[in-house]
């Protein structure tokens, strides 16, 4: 591939609407057909807008389920603003329809002939992230040019640069400022999320949609996509919802791509549990019987850049989960094992959750933390994160002996790192710890 110049200016708006939550429809666009590279000082300017209006389930996402690709007509003209329009005829009694309009400035130009992008160029998104430091640190690991997408904050991302990787800033929330990002790169992966504080749709909906884009757009070979296991099962979790609605968004662009969910990682208990237990402070549990496999992050790195390395693998959906499925009670008795003392746990009932949940639906203003309680209301319930891995190691060629448990992962955190500290009579107040 060969990257040409090229003064792209697209906007693009999209109208849903649905008469009932359980029909989907789901769009896939391309800012200008045809132009398969874009500058490598490019200028784009992109406005997302999202209407979503139902009759039933105010408090759903409206943009779900089922597409049908022979159920879906699509108009286009080369000679005039592309137009696309869909509409879905499943589901009882009711149809939704999309439009989505792209207005692009005149065919892009070559001006000179382009530098080859080599296959080891890699774009990350979300570096900063507990898995996509770690993806950084393996694609470095591995010999890969690594370039990493990343906020601009107050306090830079040195240790990226430290290790050797590029870092460039840029916003998701922000669309005109990717396309500079992606310019002589071959591969995307996509590790952000949004953060706490922040609508969940703005980075991880709307972002991802303009970023998807912009990878298209500009000829990006592969992209890498990580997702929630599970997430087509929970329509009523705006999280879930959004990141399905992602994957199957991607996968109608037609980008080469792997999907991959996940079930949860390991590093997120050290945080959760490990540390309040050695400062003697509470944990919070629920009284559910949920059961995660947890994976080591540097685990899910691995296997990432191997089935990256995998042609068979392009445009398949991959789960990656740990070895065992653990409750949450299970975890913190082996904390406690580890830690040599018991931990003073404090339990929320599922209803109080559910509860706490419903009240929040009332006012706009506790609308995102309504949606972020579905989620933890899902992680509560009666379910199992977790999927059979033979036949994915497998196909990736791995083995399972490679694959670290979550008691070896507690223990050496325990010993080699929070014991020394209490040993020294120092107190940690850094929770994301990772080796």
């Amino acid at each position: 591939m060969s990257m040409s110049l090229a003064l792209v200016t697209t906007q693009y708006k999209i109208h849903i609407h649905t008469y009932n939550t359980h029909s989907y429809t789901q769009i896939s666009t391309r800012e200008r057909r045809g132009v398969n590279n874009l500058m490598a000082s490019s200028r784009m300017s992109t406005s997302v807008e999202l209407n979503l209006h139902s009759s039933h389930h105010s408090s759903s996402l409206s943009w779900r389920r089922t597409l049908a690709p022979d159920a879906i007509a699509i108009v286009s003209t080369s000679s005039r603003p592309h137009s696309f329009s869909a509409l879905t005829t499943k589901g009882r009694g009711n149809a939704a329809i999309v439009t989505c309009n792209a207005q692009s400035a005149p065919a892009a130009v070559n001006l000179a002939p382009g530098t080859p992008v080599r296959p080891t160029s890699i774009l990350v998104v979300g570096a900063t992230g507990t898995l996509g430091r770690q993806v950084v640190r393996r694609a470095l690991d591995e010999g890969y040019d690594v370039r990493c997408l990343v906020r601009p904050r107050p306090a830079p991302a040195d240790f990226l640069r430290d290790w050797g990787a590029i870092v460039v800033n840029a916003d998701l929330s922000k669309p005109e400022t990717i396309p500079a990002t992606l310019v002589g790169v071959h591969t995307v992966i996509d590790c952000a999320t949004g953060r706490p504080e922040e609508p969940i749709r703005t980075v991880d909906w709307e972002g991802k949609v303009a970023l998807i884009q912009c990878a298209k757009a500009m000829g990006i070979q592969k992209y890498v996509f990580f997702s929630i296991h599970n997430c087509d099962k929970h329509p009523e979790v705006p999280l879930m919802e959004i990141k399905y609605c992602t994957e199957k968004f991607l996968h109608d662009t037609g980008l080469n791509h792997i999907t991959i969910r996940l079930c949860g990682f390991m590093q997120g208990l050290i945080g959760q549990y490990a540390v309040p237990i050695l400062e003697e402070k509470s944990v919070w549990g629920t009284d559910a019987p949920t059961r995660i496999a947890y994976m080591d992050t540097q685990d899910i790195a691995r296997l990432t850049f191997i089935a990256l390395r995998n042609e068979n693998i392009n445009g398949k959906l991959l789960t990656f989960a740990g070895p065992r499925a653990w409750t949450t009670q299970e975890v913190i008795t082996l904390c406690e094992r580890l830690a040599g003392q018991d931990a003073n746990v404090t339990t929320v009932p599922v209803s109080v959750l559910s509860f706490t949940r419903q009240l929040t639906r009332l006012f706009e203003w506790t609308n995102d933390v309504a949606d972020r309680l579905a989620f933890s209301e899902v992680l509560s319930s009666d379910t199992v994160f977790s999927v059979p891995m033979a036949e994915t190691y497998n196909l990736l060629g791995v083995d399972t002996k490679d694959i670290s448990t979550l008691e070896k992962y507690l223990q050496d955190y325990f010993t080699n790192i929070l014991k020394k500290l209490k040993d020294l009579k120092a107190q940690s107040k850094q929770t994301d710890i990772y080796f």
